[in-house]
């Protein structure tokens, strides 16, 4: 078993990463990290409310009784000579300054966006652009680092990457036109989106968003050359809002393909479609990546956002656009908090140890 560090514990995300972590056939979570304010007690305390004594758990599945006897400490305090692989879930600005302190000695697999356009970086979705962990090679060289950092993609590229994957390859690809309907647990529960600003509301703009997936989708179906990434040529364009859902996000997507491609041919490649992970036995790894599903009413968040664990994207409404040349449209569910953060990381993990990147 590989023992595991998680920063940023307390949180949606990182409480995403304890159900993920904490029965893992792989990875055993020892220690846990999060703010000041929750150093010192045990996980069971610091997500007790002093005031109200309400336990503040915000996952369906329960913390199992092992990870809430554990200590919460601060990041600083982490005992890094017992651990194999640090997950982190923390603001970028934190992440900036403390994530190449851990890299120096440990792989940190991080959902904050701080490095995630750095060249040297790899944007990881595994089930789309596995083999850019060699730039991981680049970057122990180049950094000095025994680790290394792979930032999770947003939340949002990772539905939109995985769909635009198979009709990428097939196809190629002259634009693509994207709108978000966005869950509220993608904003967080601290500084995010209030009650009484989304009830009965649609929430039209969420700052940087719109720029992190048009550059990130580029950089994830883009080829690695040497010791760098070159985005792929395509343009993306986002509308980003945010929607009155607690879990999963919505899609509508709208492509142009170089070549002509029917609807029944874009729907057989989605189902048709294969990472290349299959034989690898991740345990995260869903049985089948894309869903396509017939019903016009479908997807839905409620419906379809936990398909294959949370793991899987689910795509319906496939059509033609007569308005672009060569045009597709469709609609798409992705759970933001399991494969768009938490779960998503830990299947990173899976790959990268699979590729003795970790544990080795």
């Amino acid at each position: 078993m590989l023992r595991v560090g998680l920063v940023g514990a307390t949180g949606i995300v990182g409480q995403q990463f304890v159900v993920a972590l904490q029965q893992h056939p792989w990875f055993q979570l020892t220690q846990l990290a999060a703010s000041q304010r929750s150093a010192g007690k045990s996980y069971r305390q610091a997500l007790t409310d002093p005031g109200s004594g309400a336990f503040r758990w915000y996952c369906p599945e329960a913390p199992a009784a092992p990870v809430l006897d554990l200590e919460v400490r601060t990041a600083e305090r982490l005992d890094l000579n017992s651990l194999d692989l640090v997950f982190t879930a923390i603001e970028s600005d934190e992440a900036l300054e403390l994530e190449p302190k851990l890299a120096e000695r440990l792989p940190v697999i991080s959902t904050a966006s701080a490095f995630r356009m750095q060249p040297d970086a790899p944007i990881f979705v595994s089930t789309v652009n596995a083999g850019h962990a060699k730039l991981i090679d680049q970057q122990r060289k180049a950094r000095g680092w025994k680790g290394f950092i792979t930032p999770q993609p947003n939340c949002t590229t990772i539905g939109l990457a995985t769909t635009l994957k198979p009709i990428y390859d097939r196809w190629g690809l002259n634009m693509v036109i994207m709108t978000s309907m966005q869950a509220m647990s993608g904003a967080g529960r601290a500084g995010g989106v209030l009650g009484l600003d989304i009830l009965d509301n649609v929430l039209p703009y969420i700052p940087k968003e719109e720029e992190k997936v048009e550059q990130e989708t580029q950089k994830i179906l883009g080829e690695l050359n040497g010791g760098s990434i070159t985005p792929a040529a395509f343009p993306v364009s986002c509308t980003c809002t945010r929607v009155n859902v607690m879990d999963g996000h919505t899609e509508a997507v709208f492509v142009s393909t170089r070549h002509k491609a029917s609807v029944e041919e874009a729907k057989a490649a989605f189902r048709e479609y294969r990472s290349g992970l299959e034989e690898l036995g991740l345990p995260s790894a869903p049985r089948q990546l894309i869903i396509v599903l017939e019903d016009p009413y479908r997807p839905q968040p409620r419906l379809d956002r936990d398909a294959e664990g949370g793991m899987a994207t689910s795509v319906g409404r496939v059509r033609e656009d007569a308005a672009l040349s060569n045009g597709l449209k469709w609609v798409l569910v992705s759970h933001n908090t399991k494969n768009g953060a938490a779960k998503g990381a830990v299947l990173v993990g899976e790959l990268l140890t699979k590729q003795g990147y970790v544990g080795s």
